[in-house]
Parts: C-alpha cells; sequence; structure tokens
C-alpha cells in the first residue's frame, strides 16, 4: 500500500501542504486496511469457535441419539424422572411431566411407563394436573400401564401423583407419605415495634392484605385461611383413596393422612405402596421389557443456568421474606 501511494515532495513540484495531506491520506488508508485485517481475523476466529462447538455438541449427543433409536426400534419400558420440587418452571412441572407421558403413550413401542420419583412434593395444582392425566391416558390406552417407582422420597405432591399409578414400588428405605397440605410465612411485627417502623398498608379490600407478614394475624382471617387448606387436603385424601382404591389397607388409619412419612417397607404394610423394588427390576420383571427409554424432558444447560440465577432466586427470596402458598409437603 506504502508503494502505492506516495506523498509528493517539494522537488515533484508539491507544496508542504499537499505533501502532509498526502501523508495523512496514506495514514488513514493503512489504519482503515489495518482493521478490516483485524475485524477478518477476528471474524475467522469466532466462526471456528462456533464450528468447534457445533461439532463438538455433535460428537456428544451423535451416540445418545443414536443408542436412543435403536432402542426405539423394539419394545421398551418409557422411563419419565419426577425430581426435585413440583411447580412451575421446574423441571418438575407439569408441562414437562405431562408432555413426556403424551410422547411416551403415543410411542408405538412403549410397553409400560415408569414415574421414577424422588420429590418432596409442591405445587398442589401441578400435582393435580399430572394426576387427572394419569389417570386419562390410562384409560384412553389400557394396555400401557403405569408404574411409580419411589427412590429416595415420594412425599406429599408427589406421592399424590403416584396414586394414580396402577401400581406403586419403592425401596426399603424410601420415605413415602406425608399426605397433608401446608402454607408457611414469617411474621415481623415484633421486630418492627421493636426497631420503630410503621406499617402502612393501603388496600380496596377488607382482606386483600389478610397475608401480609408484617401486620398481625386476625382471628377470623386465620380461620379463613385454616379452611382454605383444609380443603385443598380433602381433595388430596380423595384422590389418593381413589387411586389406591382397596389396596390402603385402613383407609380410617387416625395417622395414614396426618402429613406423617413411612419408609417403603412401613408403606406396603399401609397399602400405600404396592411392593419393593427399582425401575429396572419393574421393567424387567413386571413390564417384560428390560430396554429403558427416557422420554424425560432434558433442559438445556442455558436454561438450567438461567433460572438458578433469575426467576427461581428471586421466588426463593421473595418466599423468604414473605409468604409462601400452599405446597403439598
Amino acid at each position: 500500500m506504502s508503494d502505492q501511494w506516495k506523498a509528493p515532495d517539494s522537488q515533484s513540484g508539491g507544496s508542504a501542504e499537499d505533501a502532509k495531506s498526502w501523508k495523512l491520506l496514506e495514514k488513514t488508508l493503512q489504519a482503515s486496511i489495518q482493521e478490516q485485517r483485524r475485524s477478518r481475523r477476528w471474524g475467522i476466529f469466532f466462526k471456528f469457535l462456533t464450528f468447534a462447538y457445533l461439532f463438538g455438541a455433535l460428537l456428544l449427543f451423535t451416540p445418545l441419539l443414536s443408542e436412543t433409536k435403536a432402542a426405539r426400534g423394539t419394545e421398551h419400558t418409557a422411563l419419565i424422572d419426577v425430581q426435585g420440587m413440583i411447580a412451575d418452571k421446574e423441571s418438575a412441572s407439569a408441562d414437562n411431566i405431562v408432555g413426556a407421558l403424551r410422547a411416551a403413550f403415543e410411542d408405538s413401542k412403549t410397553k409400560g411407563v415408569i414415574l421414577r420419583i424422588n420429590s418432596p412434593g409442591g405445587s398442589p395444582v401441578q400435582s393435580g394436573y399430572v394426576y387427572d392425566e394419569i389417570r386419562r391416558l390410562r384409560a384412553e390406552k389400557p394396555a400401557i400401564k403405569v408404574y411409580a417407582v419411589i427412590t429416595d422420597l415420594g412425599a406429599s405432591g408427589a406421592y399424590y401423583i403416584a396414586s394414580a399409578a396402577d401400581q406403586i414400588y419403592a425401596d426399603k428405605a424410601s420415605l413415602v407419605g406425608s399426605i397433608g397440605v401446608t402454607a408457611a410465612g414469617f411474621g415481623f411485627v415484633g421486630a418492627m415495634e421493636k426497631l420503630g417502623v410503621d406499617r402502612r398498608t393501603y388496600t380496596s379490600g377488607e382482606h386483600k392484605a389478610f397475608l401480609d407478614p408484617f401486620q398481625p394475624p386476625k382471628e377470623d382471617e386465620t380461620r379463613f385461611w385454616q379452611g382454605v387448606l383444609d380443603t385443598t387436603h380433602r381433595q388430596f385424601i380423595a384422590s389418593v383413596k381413589q387411586g389406591r382404591g382397596e389396596r390402603l389397607k385402613d383407609k380410617e388409619h387416625p395417622e395414614l393422612f396426618s402429613g406423617l412419612v413411612w419408609t417403603g417397607e412401613q408403606a406396603v404394610g399401609l397399602g400405600l405402596v404396592d411392593a419393593l423394588g427399582s425401575s429396572s427390576y419393574v421393567a424387567r420383571e413386571v413390564i417384560g421389557a428390560k430396554d429403558i427409554v427416557d422420554f424425560t424432558v432434558q433442559e438445556s444447560p442455558f436454561d438450567r443456568f438461567s433460572k438458578k440465577l433469575g426467576a427461581s432466586m428471586a421466588e426463593r427470596l421473595a418466599m423468604w421474606a414473605g409468604f409462601s402458598g400452599p405446597a403439598l409437603r
């Protein structure tokens, strides 16, 4: 570039001003060309990184995809994990579980479905949604049986879901039950009085702020809220009785629906669980299809990361600071 652009000097007839202008133009053009070269190099670099990432992802997931396709070539057991809190936007949300259930039932090679449960419970709405869908799918395709297999924990809302299955299995040391409803919060009235802080709340309804943790509870509002929880509890009990039927050994057991939990071995005696066994045992010995295909809806790593640092954290902070709604726990 510098060979093509030569600033005229005084001997070639150009003035000193012309020489300066040409030198400035030369420097500007050289800087522009260098910037373009840098941009191209960075562009090539980032394109290479993107290609390497996609190539690595392809190598990572191709074996899994090929394995799944191979497994689906023959009759198989469909596996759906119910892990963690049962709540909207969580991995064990009703949308995820129901979507996986429908996909499993629609697969012509599915011989049976296992719900592998390890959950403390959660939203009664989300649990009820899954419960109803299991019963609907079972009625629609009675040849495909649904088995709930409880690993470490199948409590409250998780047991609510399990009770819709054809049979429930657990380990002898699994924790099962907790058929109850809870709603927790904090009261900061005493602390505010000590700090000399006044709470000023303006509402257009007499009971609009009845769950405000910064105001003392009122007796009539406490009775009302207890009635809401009791109603939810009755719905839970009715669903369990409907799902388990005569397998419940003692429906009038004074502590069966009290919120207590039992080991898997004890739960068999109470009729909360049909037998002891693992997922592989049920697939192999009960369903008769030892090949297991995982239908669980998988979140992307980005979704998991953003959830933990974003909405999920904010939600838990709000629950800590004030009130958490009814939960089957």
